[in-house]
């Protein structure tokens, strides 16, 4: 098994109605009587929900409503409960190294790490024709990644050649490895990649990096800029979203995009905890998200043996460590959808509306 401390949390719950869409992480309780439960929201669509505060979820025992009062429902940081890993694998082949494109890639990919290092742990690696990917900044401390950047300017390839489908497939067991690291049980990894065209090196199967990807709890984006790549593949790659441009000059705003959007993914977790009224038997609780573009629920059900009063819902009771997992709360799409940008005439981004992208990459 290619992720021993990696499964799925699509069976825990997924439910859908009146526009939203909840799907339950992770949920523990504990004495004297809380009760947690982490959760992500999103609309019908797919799109994240964020910016929801405490009083926008109802709770309900056993389809009775817990008042305010009782329940002193609060968000918590969900850091307390995880951690965000985001990994930028660039292509520095010899069509990117060997061209005037790397003082743009850079400017590209220094945004884009600055706008995630304060929420995340982010980490650069660069790949070329070479068996193995390479290090630009590993996942260290806060703003590393940022600060470490600057590598990619005295870059030299090894091999000019590409290794597209090795490179992915080494960058998710990079991921696995670094999130093994981490001392909270729920971990959420992304993968953003970066090229400029198609694997030439064939050290690795179109197939096996298929296979990997498909096997992946993370999420997976893709950036292609020119003529030489192929729509249809880096949607394949790109399974959670593309951008694809044509030229350099577009480069920083695509980059800009997709951060963006892993921010996004990563605001929509919630760890809703509150002290529950039950004090004895097993009860079924469902939390209820209402805004004024729908609703939607999850249950999860928990054992009141023992509980008592003065329970303090700022201090969630801890997910197991021992269940240690990457976090998907979504299907995997066998195809993204390109994300539409808009580049002014300064060539800075505006974000723009995602669109699906057909099997013939239109």
């Amino acid at each position: 098994m290619r992720y021993p401390l990696v499964v799925s949390v699509l069976a825990l719950a997924l439910v859908s109605c009146g526009g939203l869409r909840l799907s339950l992480v992770d949920s523990a309780f504990r004495r004297p009587s809380n009760v947690a439960v982490y959760f992500t929201v999103d609309h019908a669509d797919g799109t994240p929900v964020s910016g929801l505060t405490a009083q926008d979820f109802r709770i309900y025992e056993d389809d009775h409503l817990v008042s305010e009062a009782e329940s002193r429902q609060t968000i918590v940081n969900p850091e307390v409960a995880s951690e965000h890993y985001t990994l930028l694998l660039v292509d520095m082949s010899g069509s990117i190294s060997g061209t005037n494109q790397v003082p743009i890639v850079q400017q590209a990919a220094t945004e884009f790490t600055s706008n995630l290092e304060q929420d995340q742990r982010v980490a650069v690696y660069a790949f070329d024709g070479s068996e193995h990917i390479h290090e630009i900044a590993g996942f260290g401390t806060a703003g590393g990644a940022t600060a470490g950047v600057s590598r990619l300017g005295s870059f030299h390839p090894e091999d000019v050649s590409t290794n597209l489908h090795g490179a992915i497939v080494e960058a998710l067991s990079t991921l696995d490895e670094a999130m093994t690291h981490s001392r909270v049980p729920l971990r959420v990894g992304t993968l953003v990649v970066f090229t400029d065209g198609t694997d030439r090196a064939a050290r690795v199967t179109r197939r096996d990096m298929d296979h990997a990807i498909e096997q992946s709890p993370y999420d997976i984006f893709a950036i292609g800029v020119g003529t030489e790549i192929d729509e249809g593949t880096l949607g394949d790659v790109g399974r959670d979203g593309y951008v694809l441009v044509q030229d350099s000059s577009a480069m920083v705003a695509a980059f800009q995009r997709v951060s963006e959007r892993v921010k996004e993914l990563g605001h929509r977790f919630y760890l809703l905890s509150y002290c529950s009224p039950a004090r004895a038997g097993h009860h079924r609780v469902s939390v209820e998200a209402v805004t004024q573009d729908g609703s939607g629920r999850i249950s999860y059900e928990f054992d009141a043996t023992g509980f008592t009063p003065n329970c303090n819902p700022a201090q969630p009771p801890p997910f197991a460590v021992g269940n240690a997992r990457a976090v998907r709360a979504t299907p995997r799409l066998q195809h993204g959808q390109r994300i539409q940008v808009r580049v002014d005439a300064n060539a800075s981004a505006s974000a723009g509306a995602q669109v699906p992208s057909q099997e013939n990459g239109n």
